[in-house]
């Protein structure tokens, strides 16, 4: 059968299964006649040497001496720094499987190696995870397979998507590694597994994809086929994070080549009942799926209050506060486009432009002519742009915070709410947040009482060896 977009597929009745990706042939076998078969041996042995010794040229990346623990825990990423030596002739190339072993050469995991990259190796999965089920051992587009699948049923239980809601994450980077032995959940083993560079979200009846990794482009038609067989999903867009590829070795562009499922430039989704325009060409994978819990909970502080978005985007506080009752509505950005996005949704979902509106304006100057005519609100939102994407910017941007929010806090009424947001992952991962937000509020002049803390849904999942995943700090504050 001819695939659409010039890419073959061939489904074979019988135990086996031939897919060809882009001139690639992966022949799979289904029967559980011809499963990997682990014989047993010392309690010295290794299940992924076993394995790797049934193939032909898998490189060891060995650890250095003290170095092994972190990773065993369930660290991701081995850094450049981490590693000893690479035992293997020829040595790997950016995207091949290779072993990540202990000093004794023992393997621990086992991974996707990357030459250029300050991540030499993305770990995969681990010896004693090999051992419980090796049918993924060593074998990407197996492994691949068996997570997205995990990855679907583990949002399918969160409820996603569901009657008001089909825009969510469906994987989550480091964070989904939750893998099932078995599809039956009464019985099945849960370990440990990731999916490290890689982000998929669900719009409606479209994935977009965003790779960050040399490996996901590597297996970008594998990673496409999977994702389209899910149930419901007609479209793909594939979204290639430039500035992170060419730290991994990779010059990328906007994809040229067609991906396996057509995409439109513009979808309509909906999140806890209110309908979203979303740009596919706008910021990140078009839509911040991450605050769905927080917006929802704006709509159920907003009854009867004036509010103030800032840094709106597409609106979705503000569409919320309006849809949850409040007297008045206004949305501060300066971006034309994603302002256009905004007025749209307020249409799209009847709301009164008497109550709503969005003005371009700068934040900043916006918040300091306010307090220069004593204007002030019952609740504002604040949700800027990152503004510390690394660990060494961090001093700078804690001052740029302070002063975002200790004007964002003068502009609340007393005894009023503010709801402050750091997606700075360096920030969060920090600790020093909120004696940031202590910070602006001396400077401001006025008391707060945290009232709430939260941070990404439910669909966002952090593993929690590593701490890095976590990005995305809210906190309501009472200003007094």
């Amino acid at each position: 059968m001819e695939g659409r977009m010039g890419i073959t597929l061939w489904l074979l009745q019988g135990p086996k299964r031939a897919m060809q990706f882009s001139g690639r042939l992966l022949i799979r076998s289904l029967s559980s006649s011809s499963a990997i078969i682990i014989t047993s041996s010392s309690s010295s042995s290794s299940t992924l040497q076993q394995i790797a010794t049934t193939r032909k040229g898998v490189a060891k990346v060995i650890l250095k001496k003290g170095k092994t623990q972190l990773f065993r825990d369930g660290s991701p990423m081995v850094y450049s720094g981490a590693v000893d030596r690479i035992v293997g002739r020829p040595p790997p190339k950016t995207g091949d499987v290779v072993l990540v072993a202990d000093g004794t050469e023992k393997p621990i995991g086992w991974g996707l190696y990357n030459s250029v990259s300050m991540f030499c190796v993305r770990l995969m999965q681990l010896e004693e995870e090999a051992a419980r089920d090796p049918s993924s051992a060593l074998d990407m587009e197996k492994l691949l397979e068996t997570r997205i699948d995990a990855a679907t049923e583990l949002r399918k239980n969160l409820g996603l998507p569901c009657a008001h809601t089909n825009a969510f994450r469906l994987v989550n980077s480091e964070g989904d590694r939750i893998n099932l032995a078995s599809r039956l959940w009464v019985s099945a083993f849960i370990h440990m597994d990731r999916l490290s560079g890689l982000i998929v979200d669900v719009f409606g009846d479209l994935a977009v994809i965003a790779s960050s990794a040399a490996w996901v482009e590597k297996y970008k038609p594998e990673i496409e086929y999977f994702i389209s067989r899910i149930n419901g999903i007609n479209g793909i867009k594939w979204r290639p994070s430039v500035d992170m590829l060419k730290e991994e070795g990779l010059e990328v562009s906007d994809p040229s080549d067609p991906p396996l499922l057509p995409s439109p430039g513009m979808v309509k989704v909906i999140e806890n009942g209110i309908s979203y325009a979303i740009s596919l060409e706008g910021q990140k994978t078009g839509f911040y799926a991450d605050q769905r819990e927080n917006r929802r909970f704006i709509s159920s502080i907003s009854e009867g209050q004036k509010v103030l978005d800032l840094c709106c985007y597409s609106g979705g506080f503000a569409l919320n506060a309006s849809r949850g009752g409040a007297v008045n509505v206004i949305g501060i950005d300066t971006s034309l486009p994603a302002l256009e996005l905004a007025q749209e949704n307020m249409l799209l979902n009847n709301l009164d432009p008497g109550k709503i509106s969005f003005l371009r304006e700068d934040a900043t100057q916006f918040m300091k002519n306010a307090v220069s005519s004593h204007e002030s609100w019952d609740l504002v939102i604040l949700d800027p742009p990152k503004l510390a994407p690394r660990r060494k910017v961090l001093q700078n941007a804690s001052g740029m915070y302070r002063n975002l929010n200790s004007l964002a806090m003068r502009v609340t009424k007393k005894g009023g709410l503010l709801m402050t947001c750091s997606c700075s992952g360096a920030m969060t991962q920090s600790g020093t947040f909120l004696h940031v937000l202590q910070g602006a509020a001396s400077m401001a002049g006025r008391k707060v009482t945290v009232v709430r803390q939260a941070a990404a849904g439910c669909d966002h999942p952090i593993d929690p060896s590593y701490p890095e995943g976590a990005y995305l700090s809210n906190v309501l504050l009472r200003v007094l």
